[in-house]
């Protein structure tokens, strides 16, 4: 299941790429608002800001708290409620009623009132307070998995936005050197002197591209939903890793535009099943109650580490393009490497 929601994040690429595609090479659609002028890629900006916005009306509005959360932490009547909720949903049309009136609700020591003498000390008990889920993830029973897990996210953020990033750059300096993209060929604009650059006419080839490689993840996604409950997360996960890992290399053998847009596919293929692989693990891994936390932590490693694979790139690229090649891959097989010793989740009761 958490697959099959995780395949929304590639129907999100394809959209965005698709409606860049359609609106941004149109100049006409640009109109003007008071002294801001709403240029084409403004539009494409606006537009993609609404879905974030219906989404976050749908689910303040419509999505109830999940039960096991409230039941978890002694909220039974509300835990009863979203049941019922959900037997009327799933028997809509008969005349059934819900059976359960009760919950076995598991024993909440409620805090005791606590005294404080200055506010100073109410801020350090909140904070403590705040982060102790994220103590409670790296403890000592649970420190192992919280470091591999570490390491996996970031060594996936790092590899896969500091290459998939910069594709389209690469794609250009196939197409103007005409071989490699690492050719020696090539020299940086700084190198060869300031010149007026202009946006317009819009070149179309580079959203055509992004489509392309927003769509190369649906094989991906296919293979991992189907996949997922027979081979389990773990082999999956450092499975694509390494393979992902394997795909960089072939950047050298590169010398077409459509050369380098078949590889930068099939990195894009391999490169999903490891994050929807990781998602599922990720989950998995942790109980109910540290799993949001969990998530939050590793998100926060994930941005951190798109941020450094992005910026190492681009300042290394120009310097040699194979070492920023060679340390995407290097850093993908660690990843690979660290999910071995990850527990085997495969089959077993959530907990």
């Amino acid at each position: 299941m958490i697959s099959a929601l995780a395949a929304f994040w590639m129907g999100g690429n394809i959209f965005a790429a698709g409606l860049a595609w359609l609106v941004i090479p149109r100049t006409s659609l640009s109109f003007q608002l008071g002294s801001l002028t709403f240029s084409s890629w403004r539009v494409f900006v606006l537009l993609c800001s609404l879905p974030s916005l219906t989404s976050a009306l749908v689910y303040a509005l419509g999505m109830p708290e999940s039960p096991k959360f409230l039941m978890e932490t002694g909220q039974e009547e509300e835990a009863l409620r979203v049941f019922e909720r959900m037997f009327q949903w799933n028997l809509r049309g008969t005349a059934r009623s819900c059976p359960v009136r009760r919950l076995l609700i598991p024993t909440i020591e409620k805090p005791s009132s606590k005294f404080y003498n200055t506010r100073v000390d109410w801020l350090k008990d909140q904070l403590l307070k705040g982060t102790d889920p994220i103590r409670k993830i790296f403890s000592r029973k649970l420190a192992p998995t919280s470091a591999v897990l570490s390491v996996i996210f970031f060594s996936i953020s790092f590899g896969f936005y500091g290459l998939w990033m910069w594709f389209p750059e690469l794609l250009k300096r196939i197409d103007i050197s005409g071989g490699s993209a690492c050719s020696t060929n090539w020299s940086s604009p700084s190198s060869q002197g300031t010149e007026n650059v202009t946006c317009y006419p819009v070149r179309t080839a580079v959203y055509k591209e992004g489509f392309i490689l927003a769509a190369a993840n649906l094989p991906g996604n296919i293979f991992s939903i189907l996949m997922m409950d027979l081979l389990g997360g773990k082999l999956l996960l450092c499975t694509s890793l390494f393979l992902s890992g394997l795909s960089v290399f072939f950047i050298w053998e590169v010398k077409t535009k459509i050369q380098s847009l078949v590889m930068s596919c099939l990195f894009s293929a391999i490169s999903v099943v490891s994050w929807n692989s990781l998602d599922v693990v990720s989950m998995e891994l942790y109980p109910t109650n540290l799993r949001s936390s969990a998530f939050g932590v590793f998100s926060g490693i994930n941005r951190i580490a798109s941020i450094l694979g992005n910026v190492a790139f681009g300042e290394l690229v120009d310097a040699h393009c194979t070492v920023p090649i060679l340390l995407v891959a290097f850093v993908l097989f660690i990843g690979s490497l660290a999910g071995l010793k990850l527990p085997n989740i495969k089959n077993r009761e959530l907990s």
